[in-house]
């Protein structure tokens, strides 16, 4: 069993996480820290767990081992360095940091800490992610000209997100620093090293942060990707497509096609292939590490958790400066 505690309830994920954890039967949630005490305070009722209104004093105690940090995304670095340096396994909400140099001071308190850490990036354990990336490491598509990534719903055309989501000294940003993530942690895994970044977000509907966003990537490679965002898409399917010289594959939903000229002794058709098991969420992965005491999960580590600052940290500065981001 593993004791933790969950450092505030800002993010719209914390009420699904906390309930995952409580659901394994693994995680035993002993204290709440929150900034806002109302909220912190009902939360910890609600879990059944201490309410503690001071960061430090939670982190002093001996019974927690583990937190999950879904503070505000500005909040991250000071919460984070302070749990590390109080011995703490740290799962934390991405993004990590809005800049590079905040993810840099982080990783520094982790590894000196020796920590376990992990980041929430749960596509990359999805089977049409799975699949994907085992083509690309296959030469299924020959050379990757373009891998395309849209992932949008309508938070704000539908009047669902939580007003506080548009603090940008909280949030950090809008539809690209929040849902914009998933595209780019996805083109990060399978781009490779970054050579320059673009960005172009604006906000019909009036918000105070960006509400449709679009980030292009060129990849060391040769590979351009494109990550597509927003808040304001009616019924928008996932959508992830890779093109190459040889090969392509479509998802959309939970639709996946594939063709490639590996396959054309049997077919020159498009196919659906059959897709692989999911692997394991980052959260639980996170949990079974710190039980097992087997360090630091794969392909959601501190590492990683950088690699998806510097393309959001360069997005911004492209699009404020009217400017394409060398790196």
């Amino acid at each position: 069993m593993l004791n933790a505690a969950m450092l505030s309830k800002w993010h719209v994920h914390a009420q699904g996480y906390a309930n995952e954890l409580l659901r394994s039967g693994k995680v035993a949630i002993k204290a709440v820290w929150d900034d806002d005490i109302d909220r912190g305070s009902a939360w910890a009722k609600e879990l059944g767990a201490d309410f503690e209104p001071e960061l430090a004093k939670l982190l002093a105690r001996d019974d927690i081992e583990a937190v999950f940090c879904d503070a505000p995304t500005t909040a991250h670095k000071d919460i984070i360095i302070a749990a590390a340096k109080a011995g703490k396994h740290i799962f934390t909400e991405k993004a990590l940091c809005p800049t590079v140099a905040d993810c840099l001071e982080v990783k520094k308190a982790v590894e000196d800490a020796g920590v376990i850490f992990t980041i929430s990036f749960p596509e990359r354990f999805c089977p049409s992610f799975r699949l994907a990336k085992k083509l690309i490491d296959l030469g299924a598509f020959g050379t990757i000209s373009t891998i395309r990534r849209r992932k949008a719903h309508s938070g704000v055309s539908g009047h669902w997100l939580p007003g506080y989501w548009f603090e940008e000294k909280d949030a950090a940003g809008g539809a690209m620093m929040d849902l914009g993530c998933h595209p780019m942690y996805d083109l990060a895994y399978f781009g490779g090293k970054v050579k320059r970044v673009a960005g172009m977000f604006n906000s019909p509907l009036g918000s105070r942060v960006d509400e449709n966003a679009v980030s292009m990537i060129e990849f060391e490679n040769g590979i351009i990707g494109i990550a597509e965002t927003g808040f304001m898409s009616y019924a928008s399917p996932d959508v992830l497509e890779i093109y190459g010289t040889d090969g392509t594959l479509i998802r959309q939903g939970g639709e996946v096609r594939v063709r490639s000229k590996l396959l054309s002794p049997f077919t020159d058709e498009w196919i659906r292939p059959t897709l692989p098991p999911a692997g394991a969420m980052p959260l639980m992965q996170f949990v079974d590490a710190c039980i097992n005491k087997t360090g630091s999960p794969e392909l959601c580590t501190i590492d990683d958790a950088i690699d998806l600052t510097r393309l959001l940290e360069n997005a911004y500065i492209s699009d404020r400066t009217g400017t394409i981001v060398t790196l």
